[in-house]
Parts: C-alpha cells; sequence; structure tokens
C-alpha cells in the first residue's frame, strides 16, 4: 500500500480556521488529519503543498517513524508551523493504519488503559466580565455535567499586575468557586503572562480558592522559570503561606512546546506536574505517546491541549485512551460554532462531562467536504490575548 496523493480543506469555526488533510492510498483507503494553526492556517497548508506532502506520497503508510522521523529532522528550522504541518499527516497516516487493520487507533497504541475520559470544559466564559457573569457562565457548565472547567481571569496582564488587577482576577475567582461549589476542578489559565513573582503573588492569593492547576503561569518556553515557579510555589506551602490542606496547586504546561528535546527537558526539570502536549502540534500520535512514556518516568501525568478542531481532538482522545498517566482532556466541543459537529458529520463525542471514544477502525470519523465548503477561511479571526476585546470575542457562541 502507498500514499497516492492528498488533499487539504479549510473550514472556518468563529475564532479558528481548520484545516483538515486527507491522504489517498493506492488501495482506495483514505486517512484524514488535522493541522490547524492559528493565524497560520494559510500559511501551513502552503508548507504542505510545497513540502510535506512529497515527502509522504509514495511511501507506505505503516512506515510512520521514518516517515515522521525524517521530516523532523529536515525541517532543519523548527517551530510551531511545520510541526503542525508534519503532525497533520501523521495523524492521518495512523488513520489510514487503523483501517487497514481494521482496529481503532489507540488498539495499535497499547490498547485501552482509561474506560473513562473525563473532560475539561473551556471556550465557555467567552464575552464574560463581570464576576457575576462568570458565575452564571460556571453553573451553566456544571449542569451540562463537568467536574472541572479552566479559564483565564487576568484580563490583558503582562508580567507584573496592579493590585486593582490582582484584586479583580481574585474576584473572578472567588465568584467561580462559590458558584460551582468545592469539588468542581478550577484550572487557572495563565496564558505565560506574567513574571516569576508576579505569578507566584497571584497564587498567594488564588491557594485559598483550592485551584486544580496553574496553566503556564510564565513565559510558554523558558522552563528555567517554570522550574522556580513549581520550586518556590512548593517551598511556600512548606512555609504555611499556601493551602494548608493540600498544599500547593499543580502547574500544568508544554502545549507551546514541539519537539521530543523539549519536553525530555521539561520532564527532566520537572518544571511541571502535568504535561500538556498538543498532538497536532508536538508530531503527533506517536511522539505524544512517547512524551508521556517521559513524563510517567518523573511521576507526572499528560493532559493533552486541544484548542481546535474535532480531528484534533478524535486523535488526542485516542492518546488519552491508550495512556495510563492520562489524566483529563480539555475540550471547547460544546463550546465551539453551531456547525462544529457537521464538519464530521455530526460526530459528537462529549455527553456530561466525559469523552467518548468510537470503536470503528482508524480515528473514527470522517469529514463532511460539502459542509467545509459551506463555511469558508475567514482572514485572522483569533484575537490577541493582549487585545481588551479578546474576551469578547472568544467563542462564536458567546
Amino acid at each position: 500500500m502507498r500514499i497516492t496523493h492528498f488533499e487539504t480543506l479549510m473550514a472556518n469555526a468563529g475564532l479558528r480556521n481548520y484545516l483538515f488533510i486527507r491522504l489517498h492510498t493506492d488501495t482506495g483507503l483514505t486517512g484524514i488529519g488535522e493541522a490547524s494553526l492559528e493565524w497560520q492556517e494559510k500559511t501551513v497548508e502552503t508548507l504542505c503543498h510545497e513540502w510535506v506532502g512529497e515527502r509522504v506520497v509514495g511511501r507506505d503508510p505503516f512506515d510512520i517513524e521514518a516517515i515522521i522521523g525524517a521530516m523532523i529532522r529536515d525541517q532543519y528550522q523548527g517551530g510551531a508551523t511545520v510541526m503542525t504541518a508534519i503532525s497533520g499527516f501523521e495523524i492521518a497516516l495512523w488513520d489510514i493504519v487503523g483501517k487497514a487493520c481494521g482496529q481503532p487507533v489507540y488498539r495499535l497504541l497499547g490498547g485501552r488503559c482509561q474506560r473513562r475520559i473525563p473532560a475539561y470544559a473551556n471556550g465557555w466564559y467567552g464575552g464574560a466580565r463581570t464576576p457575576g457573569e462568570y458565575a452564571q457562565r460556571a453553573r451553566e457548565v456544571v449542569a451540562m455535567g463537568y467536574r472541572a472547567m479552566k479559564f483565564d481571569p487576568f484580563g490583558v496582564a503582562w508580567k507584573d499586575m496592579s493590585p486593582a488587577e490582582v484584586e479583580g482576577a481574585v474576584d473572578l475567582v472567588a465568584a467561580v468557586r462559590e458558584a460551582v461549589g468545592p469539588r468542581v476542578g478550577l484550572m487557572i489559565e495563565v496564558h505565560g503572562r506574567l513574571s516569576v513573582d508576579g505569578a507566584l503573588d497571584v497564587m498567594r492569593r488564588l491557594n485559598r480558592f483550592n485551584p486544580a492547576w496553574y496553566e503556564e503561569p510564565v513565559a510558554a518556553d523558558n522552563l528555567d522559570l517554570l522550574a522556580e515557579v513549581k520550586r518556590r510555589s512548593e517551598n511556600m506551602a512548606w512555609a504555611g503561606m499556601g493551602d494548608q490542606d493540600r498544599g500547593c496547586a499543580l502547574i500544568a504546561a508544554g502545549e507551546r512546546l514541539y519537539t521530543v528535546a523539549d519536553f525530555y527537558r521539561l520532564t527532566t526539570l520537572r518544571a511541571a506536574d502535568v504535561v500538556q502536549m498538543d498532538v497536532a502540534h508536538c508530531g503527533g500520535i506517536l511522539i505524544s505517546k512517547k512524551v508521556a512514556a517521559m513524563a510517567a518516568a518523573r511521576d507526572m501525568r499528560i493532559s493533552p491541549h486541544c484548542s481546535v478542531g474535532p480531528v484534533a481532538l478524535a486523535a488526542a482522545l485516542h492518546v488519552d485512551a491508550s495512556t495510563p498517566n492520562f489524566m483529563i482532556q480539555e475540550a471547547f466541543a460544546e463550546f465551539d460554532v453551531p456547525w462544529r459537529n457537521a464538519l464530521v458529520r455530526g460526530w459528537n463525542p462529549i455527553s456530561n462531562g466525559e469523552l467518548t471514544l468510537p470503536d470503528t477502525p482508524g480515528l473514527g470519523i470522517d469529514i463532511d467536504d460539502d459542509e467545509i465548503a459551506r463555511h469558508p477561511y475567514v482572514k485572522n479571526p483569533f484575537p490577541s490575548l493582549w487585545d481588551g476585546d479578546w474576551l469578547t470575542h472568544f467563542t462564536q457562541t458567546a
């Protein structure tokens, strides 16, 4: 079996454009992948046609390690754009392999380790401004069955926050905690906004609300600073300045790391407790499994980042189901545009705050060309997280 050709298809989904890839084989089997990347979808698509495709066409789709390893070696400069293009093809190769074997992908990755795939909600707070609005949205999320949710309460903060900005963040988190009760997990998203001292100051103020984790408290690619935050937050708890019942909240990071070497350093430093590789950006499914193994060796859990479309989510679910140290999966699915599920012929993987995985061969889904054509590309729909209006436009449905 050989790859004969491929197509790229793009659909707008509000703040994002989803870039899908379909590989064709000489046996008639096809495989789908996703290579969505905010602000850079057209660039990734060009790269797929100018460079990645010719390194995949003509190859045996079972040779994933050799095909992907050679591309990662040969691309030379690195970064999110090329790694997203490579990841999209890698996911599509696994879809073909699963179909050829008559098995869902997770069974080819070691089989099912997780009977349940719990989800945490993201995207639910778009348009909310006041503590009361956050609280009402949070109650709605809990009513949908979610037992965890993530949000960024920091506005447009950068490095160090004023006392008023800190108080504003505290008020938002307090309102959400009061609204949802003590047993719902609150993931505090920082988006790499703060300095080390700024992050630690905020953590001291928020620890009493028992957050599940702080995500990217400092610059995403500065692992030394991340390790410092983790060390000092642990010392802070031991000194009696953290939450007395649970010590200190977990640190989560990794969505903006793109190489095995980056993840090796993250795990060697043990700069986080939860590793958030993005299957659609870090090289694909097989590399995500390797990252999970590195994390397990350091007693770290994984929670794959996934803020893009349904094919990327399906790939993440196969990693989740087959990975012993999986913790929880990010889910935008119910807070996306109304046509999200139609892009993959109505597949809806979430119910009552949990994700399900079909047992059909491959990834278990397919894309709908006609529905994709109904939602053409929109240039630069994703806002800067330092634009004062980003929350207003955070979700299409807000």
